[in-house]
C-alpha cells in the first residue's frame, strides 16, 4: 500500500484559509485528533503534517457548523470517543440506522426490546456499510462483527481504520491506529479502507 497522500500545515492554511491559532484551538477542543498531526523531517527542519483525506473534510465540517453550535457543541457532536447512546433493536430497524437484511441476519435471534450499547450498534453498522458497498459477502460480514466485536475495544478513544484484505480468496480483517502506513506481501488486495472514525461520527448524527 502506497504512503497515505499527506498536507502541509502551511499548504493547509492556505488552502482553508483557517488561522494558526483557529487549528490550535480546535485542535485543544478536541474537534481534531491528535494522531492527525504528524511531525516530519524536512530539509527546512521539522515540519507538521496531517493526512489529507481526514483533515480537510473535517475542517470543513467545522466552518460550516461553527456559526450554529459553540466550540465545546461542536467536539460533542464531532468526538465520538465520549459518547455513549444505547438503543432497541427494533429502533435500529424503524430508524434505518442498520438494514433489515444484518438485523436479520445477525440479530434474529435477540428479542426486539434488546438494548445494544453504542459499542455494539457501531459493530452493525460498519458490517451494514461494508455489506452495502459490495466490498464484501454476508459470511465475509459474520467474520467482521466477530474481530469488532473482540477487538475494537482496544481502540477507544483513538482514531481508527478498518481494513477488509484478501489474498487468494481469503478474506482478512484488520484495526490500525490512524493515520498509519501499512505494507503487505505481494498477492494480498486492500478490498477496501475505511475510517472507523468516521463511521462512529455518522453513528452519532443518526442516534442524537
Amino acid at each position: 500500500m502506497s504512503e497515505r497522500e499527506l498536507i502541509s500545515k502551511k499548504e493547509l492554511l492556505e488552502l482553508t484559509g483557517i488561522s494558526y491559532g483557529q487549528l490550535y484551538r480546535w485542535k485543544r477542543k478536541q474537534l481534531i485528533p491528535e494522531e492527525w498531526f504528524i511531525r516530519k523531517s524536512t530539509f527546512t527542519g521539522q515540519e507538521t503534517f496531517f493526512p489529507k483525506e481526514l483533515i480537510l473534510p473535517r475542517i470543513d465540517k467545522i466552518v460550516n457548523m461553527k456559526d450554529d453550535l459553540s466550540l465545546d457543541e461542536l467536539a460533542d457532536k464531532l468526538s465520538p470517543f465520549l459518547f455513549d447512546h444505547p438503543l432497541r433493536k427494533d429502533e435500529l430497524g424503524k430508524r434505518n440506522i442498520v438494514s433489515k437484511v444484518v438485523l436479520d441476519r445477525f440479530c434474529g435471534s435477540d428479542p426486539d426490546n434488546t438494548v445494544y450499547a453504542f459499542e455494539q450498534i457501531l459493530a452493525y453498522y460498519a458490517v451494514d456499510q461494508m455489506l452495502q458497498s459490495g466490498a464484501m459477502s454476508l459470511e465475509e460480514g459474520e467474520l467482521l462483527l466477530m474481530m469488532l466485536k473482540e477487538h475494537g475495544a482496544k481502540f477507544e478513544g483513538r482514531a481508527c481504520e478498518l481494513l477488509f484484505i484478501r489474498k487468494m480468496g481469503v478474506p482478512v480483517f484488520a484495526l490500525a491506529a490512524s493515520p498509519s502506513e501499512l505494507i503487505f506481501e505481494n498477492g494480498a488486495k486492500v478490498v477496501a479502507k475505511v475510517s472507523l472514525t468516521d463511521y462512529m461520527e455518522q453513528l452519532k448524527l443518526k442516534l442524537t
